[in-house]
């Protein structure tokens, strides 16, 4: 079938237009195929002096068996005792997991990340995360690696055990917040210093003025928002006798 994988009565056709002494442009038209695919085909095959159809079939269904297609990473195992409908909470933890890699973190620690935040109790195990991500240890370890650096999550160890379990709470996106607040403020100094080297009434430096006054501003609404929620248990879903439910 043109555009899908060579057939053996395709590979008998390109054998006897070698033999014919026919290019491969011209190969590829009586098959319907790119001179490109015949190409490749010849000279992973022996070349056009040894190519031969069995051969040739044969070396392709070995490579076929050696490269079989991995199966698709199962999504996470949601909880089940709360009645709700799995096949939207599946749909909602990839839908989630995109987003998190659309904002610039790496898909195996999104992931890691969504069947954490999925969970009700926010913990799991590294063997909970392989068996829910059908991924291997050593790829868990890595992401929560890299996840523990960022501020994400953090690490608890089982009481009685010596195993670990990865936890995230309510207030997961506060350190990428303050972060950002860090980088948001750095860079209106910045401005500020450029517009006071470049001069406030030269174009450039009216540039990185008006930048440095837009920087300040939104600093200032991070930071009223950021104390705003640390001040209020209410926001966090805390109640006044101590830390809240998780829900």
């Amino acid at each position: 079938m043109p555009g899908g994988r060579l057939t053996d009565e395709d590979r008998r056709h390109i054998a006897e237009g070698l033999a014919e002494g026919l290019g491969y442009a011209e190969i590829g038209r009586r098959l319907g195929r790119p001179a490109s695919t015949v190409m490749r085909e010849v000279a992973r095959n022996g070349g056009p002096d040894d190519y031969r159809a069995d051969r040739a079939h044969e070396a392709a269904r070995h490579r076929a068996r050696r490269h079989k297609p991995s199966r698709p990473p199962a999504p996470p195992i949601p909880d089940d005792d709360h009645g709700r409908d799995p096949r939207a909470v599946l749909d909602f933890t990839e839908s989630f997991t995109e987003l998190l890699v659309q904002q610039g973190l790496p898909r195996m620690e999104a992931r890691v990340l969504a069947c954490l935040y999925i969970t009700d109790s926010g913990t799991l195990t590294a063997a909970d995360l392989v068996q829910r991500l059908r991924v291997s240890p050593a790829s868990i370890s890595h992401a929560i690696a890299f996840l523990e650096q960022q501020g994400m999550l953090r690490r608890e160890r089982v009481p009685g055990a010596r195993r670990e379990r990865y936890v995230v709470d309510d207030e997961i996106w506060l350190p990428n917040l303050l972060a950002a607040l860090r980088m948001n403020e750095a860079l209106a100094a910045a401005s500020r210093r450029g517009a006071e080297i470049l001069g406030v009434t030269t174009p450039a430096g009216a540039r990185f003025e008006t930048s440095a006054e837009l920087l300040l501003l939104l600093s200032e609404a991070f930071r009223q928002v950021i104390e705003r929620w640390q001040q209020n248990p209410a926001l966090r879903g805390e109640r006044a006798d101590g830390p809240g439910v998780r829900r």
